[in-house]
């Protein structure tokens, strides 16, 4: 074989081995870009916000599979703690965020505060003669459905105002409690209890219920959601991605409809 045609016979070879090489490193890489998938575990009062806001964002990023999580902030924080693989967190109240920003297991400068919230008083809409907190003392209010407060920040926001008011001790025989604030529209709405107490963006979907009282906001904790990542995330960058775009105009504006107070 002459030197020239040897030449140009081991460039071949050697360009083709460099594409064997390189090519099943660079595809994977590829390939785990566009094809992710995320677990928001968010409070459960997020619930039509939230998919909303997923069906909009997987328009421009229809490769990214989000599957949500929905229910009470205590439960999904102690899921969180036990393993589950969590990419992104939301909840509604700072305690459990904070709980996990102080255990180390948030990543570094991800949270922020996604909304507010308001704490309304809600009765069917064949019960009259309610127009305040204070109509829960009434003898013919029998069951009033709270979340729990233990892992239910609305059933803690609901405690914090009925004390302020000075009429817990009275109507604590009436509670029926419940696992997240959306069971509580479902007992009021059902007829299962006679009032409850939600957020202003459970009522808002109901037409089953009345809105009959606002709580005076100073007489609860701030209704704060704080949204971060979780260092756990096998997807970091498009978590990051998620809830960067739940800050956008397009994401504020559903909640806003939603009823939602933006920060």
């Amino acid at each position: 074989m002459k030197r020239r045609q040897l030449f140009a016979f081991i460039g071949i070879a050697l360009s083709s081995l460099i594409l064997t090489v390189s090519l099943p490193f660079i595809a994977p890489s590829a390939v785990a870009q566009s094809n992710s998938e995320l677990l928001v575990s968010a409070a459960a009062s997020l619930k039509d916000a939230m998919e909303e806001i997923k069906s909009i964002y997987q328009q421009s990023k229809p490769n990214i599979n989000i599957k949500y999580n929905f229910g009470a902030s205590g439960a999904l924080l102690q899921q969180v703690q036990q393993g589950a693989p969590v990419d992104v967190f939301i909840s509604a109240a700072n305690k459990q965020m904070d709980t996990l920003e102080q255990s180390g297991q948030l990543l570094a400068n991800t949270r922020s505060i996604l909304a507010k919230n308001r704490l309304v008083l809600i009765v069917p809409n064949n019960v009259t003669g309610v127009s305040s907190f204070n109509n829960l003392r009434d003898p013919k209010i029998k069951k009033i459905a709270i979340g729990e407060p233990r892992s239910v920040p609305a059933g803690q926001y609901a405690e914090q105002v009925l004390q302020k008011l000075g009429i817990y001790q009275q109507i604590k025989p009436k509670f029926v409690y419940a696992n997240n604030v959306r069971q509580v529209l479902a007992a009021v709405e059902s007829g299962n209890a006679d009032a409850g107490l939600v957020y202003i963006t459970d009522a808002n979907i109901s037409d089953k219920i009345k809105v009959v009282a606002t709580a005076d906001e100073k007489y609860h904790s701030p209704i704060i959601y704080p949204v971060g990542v979780l260092k756990r995330s096998k997807n970091t960058q498009v978590a990051q991605d998620f809830v960067k775009f739940l800050s956008s105009d397009q994401a504020k504006g559903v909640l806003k409809k939603y009823g939602f107070v933006l920060p």
